[in-house]
């Protein structure tokens, strides 16, 4: 058990997740990193942290996951529910597994996560915070993703429901929509100097994102700086989402 508060980061063994958690680490929380990874171990532990293994797509092993943290450590004071994958496909052809699965990790995992950590907070009388990773493809769209953008789309959604039912137990509830962010990700788009003209055409400060400056902006909504914050979606985004054309 920790006096130190517990924030609890899906996905965090590398990438946005990881730089979330650093984040956070920085602000002063204890952080217990989760991922499908073996190696969330490892990073959680050059944070001085705690790692566990997790399929967020897997409602067993979310509880598990829960059941875990609240023996080892106690309860979540903050929750970056991050885990999510894309599944890309063609529309016409895609395959309704994938689309399962996608939802399952994107918007089933986000759910439960955040109903679990919720009660966690409520019990403890703890005023906490939760970050959902959403994404600007909530917003517009790709149609070789038809999962994840409609998983996105629901985290929106789920994050303003979940603002307003918690409000009364003075937890907030926020989401980040990151845009082009050098991440792993992105290395196709990296490596491809058209590719990279074609993002780069569409985001008017002219440059990728860092994971780091998606961590900060979590990492600000899970302090009392954001304490009149909540049901909010914040674009990382350069300014892409503001464009109204590219040239």
């Amino acid at each position: 058990m920790t006096d130190t508060p517990i924030a609890l980061v899906t996905g965090g063994a590398q990438g946005i997740g990881l730089a979330c958690g650093q984040a956070l680490a920085d602000d002063g929380y204890f952080v217990v990193l989760a991922d499908v990874k073996e190696s969330v171990h490892d990073a959680a532990k050059e944070l001085g942290g705690a790692g566990y293994v997790c399929d967020m797509g897997d409602v067993a092993a979310i509880g598990t996951l829960f059941d875990r943290i609240a023996a080892d450590h106690g309860p979540v004071a903050a929750l970056v529910n991050n885990a999510g994958i894309a599944m890309p496909g063609d529309f016409l052809s895609y395959d309704l597994d994938a689309f399962a699965r996608v939802l399952d990790v994107n918007l089933r995992g986000v759910f439960l996560a955040t109903q679990r950590a919720a009660n966690m907070m409520v019990e403890a009388g703890i005023e906490g915070a939760i970050v959902n990773m959403s994404s600007i493809n909530a917003q517009v769209a790709i149609p070789a993703i038809p999962a994840y953008c409609a998983s996105k789309g629901g985290v929106m959604q789920l994050t303003k429901v979940a603002a307003l039912a918690l409000a009364p137990h003075n937890i907030r509830v926020n989401a980040v929509g990151p845009g082009s962010i050098d991440t792993e990700m992105m290395a196709g788009v990296n490596a491809n100097p058209d590719a990279m003209k074609m993002a780069m055409s569409r985001t008017p400060l002219q440059r990728m994102g860092t994971a780091r400056e998606i961590g900060d902006v979590v990492a600000f909504l899970c302090s009392r700086k954001a304490s009149y914050v909540t049901g909010e979606t914040i674009y990382v985004d350069g300014g892409r989402l503001g464009l109204n054309y590219v040239v």
